[in-house]
């Protein structure tokens, strides 16, 4: 039984997070799936009650309740909910449960803690704003939750969406007869972002346009301003200031910033703001999945530095909207794809700081798994190879890399393999997962 609207038919798997899913089956946790609003969340957990379903799982025993649906709206309180989901359950057998978006029932670990405690059922979860597992709020389902980070479509999955590749780099999109190179479709994937509804339409440019408004305007009306007054918080009061400050993370994203920066450029362009109205408005974006912070890296000290650091949009189609589709900062865009696969890599990403350099970035994977990575479109000038090798030619970080992956990740033009053991690599292969993933 679903509750609220129908399966999407269209759906394309996403692997990666249905083995997660699948692997925390029947597992006494509660599953939580995070992430930005339409990354792809709710299909995830169709996807999964589709395979209990094809694994003989009756459809009585597959309840689905989409918070957000019509159907649903009078359910707000936890008491309201247990009882609903309660009076659905067949009694004796073991049910699978599916709530998406329970963030908008208040108190709603308390009904979810109660139904795990007195019923025979799994779990399962969508939240579009990290408020859901905030300390305040998760206090009683903590120890007993696994949360799965869900992402936009990585490329590699926005070329899964589009249709089977060859071996000389091309594709057949939508199973028709036009080809596409996979740089051209980087390009378009770099405007338009990763949203799964987009990758897996053939809308015009136009209509894609709308639907990545459509969802900034539901992300700030609904997951910021409208829950910032639910939860009786003042600080995000105004939707202006709200929108400068997300249009300058978008306009400067991988340059080095602060909240002290924000107020500043605030206040040189007649919006002058204090600093926790700043400060709140970033945290609303980070908690809604828009932006994430990537602190900086002491290479030397081995150490994260509490100041500075960068931030990145989580979709380049947001970016793309925001910067009012300019197509300006090319090279900065190349390298928040870059961050973002990295993350979808399961890596923890910061940006690398020395004393005489900076590198682009740290990841650090598990075990020994450490890569040091510069990102630029063209190494083809010998001034800008000589300026992306530095930072890797330094005494001091040959010291401490060891045998550490030193990468260049180059978006266009020609160029090696490899320069003295730093390893040169196309963007397109990266983002495509066929190097370091």
């Amino acid at each position: 039984m679903q509750i609220g609207q129908a399966m999407d038919k269209r759906m394309v798997p996403r692997n990666r997070y249905l083995e997660k899913l699948i692997a925390f089956r029947d597992v006494d946790v509660i599953k939580v799936v995070t992430g930005m609003r339409r990354c792809g969340k709710s299909t995830l957990l169709d996807m999964m009650r589709k395979h209990l379903e094809d694994n003989g799982v009756p459809s009585g025993c597959l309840l689905t309740f989409k918070m957000e649906s019509f159907g649903l709206e009078g359910v707000r309180d936890w008491r309201e909910l247990y009882r609903y989901v309660d009076g659905l359950m067949p009694a004796s057998k073991r049910c699978y449960l599916f709530f998406d978006e329970l963030q908008e029932v208040a108190g709603w670990e308390k009904a979810i803690n109660a139904l795990r405690v007195d019923r025979d059922c799994d779990i399962y979860v969508t939240g579009s704003n990290a408020f859901l597992l905030s300390s305040e709020i998760a206090t009683l389902i903590s120890g007993r939750y696994v949360e799965i980070r869900m992402h936009p479509l990585a490329f590699s999955e926005y070329v899964d969406f589009l249709g089977p590749t060859d071996v000389t780099n091309r594709l057949a999109v939508f199973g028709r007869e036009d080809i596409v190179a996979l740089d051209d479709l980087l390009d378009r994937y770099l405007t338009f972002g990763g949203l799964p509804f987009l990758a897996a339409s053939k809308l015009p440019e136009q209509e894609m346009k709308d639907y990545i408004w459509s969802t900034y305007q539901t992300i700030v009306g609904r997951d910021i301003l409208a829950r910032e007054a639910r939860r009786g918080r003042r600080s995000v009061t105004s939707r202006s200031v709200l929108d400068r400050v997300t249009s300058y993370l978008a306009d400067n994203i991988s340059n080095p910033t602060s909240i002290n920066k924000i107020v500043g450029t605030l206040a040189e362009n007649g919006a002058k703001s204090s600093h926790g109205v700043v400060d709140t408005c970033v945290s609303a974006l980070e908690e809604t999945y828009i932006f994430s912070h990537a602190r900086r890296f002491d290479i030397k000290g081995r150490d994260i530095l509490k100041t500075g650091g960068k931030f990145y949009i989580e979709d380049l189609g947001l970016r793309a909207f925001l910067d009012g589709y300019r197509g300006s900062d090319s090279g900065r865009v190349l390298e928040n794809a870059i961050y973002n696969r990295l993350v979808y890599d399961g890596y923890q990403v910061f940006t690398g700081h020395l004393r005489d350099a900076e590198i682009d970035f740290v990841a650090i994977g598990d075990g020994s798994d450490r890569k040091f990575i510069q990102v630029t479109e063209s190494i083809d000038e010998e001034a800008t190879r000589k300026r992306e090798l530095r930072p890797f030619e330094l005494r001091s970080l040959e010291k401490i890399t060891g045998g550490y992956e030193k990468i260049i990740i180059v978006r266009r033009g020609s160029h090696p393999t490899d320069i003295d053991g730093i390893k040169i690599v196309s963007a397109v292969d990266f983002l495509m997962g066929r190097f370091g993933a």
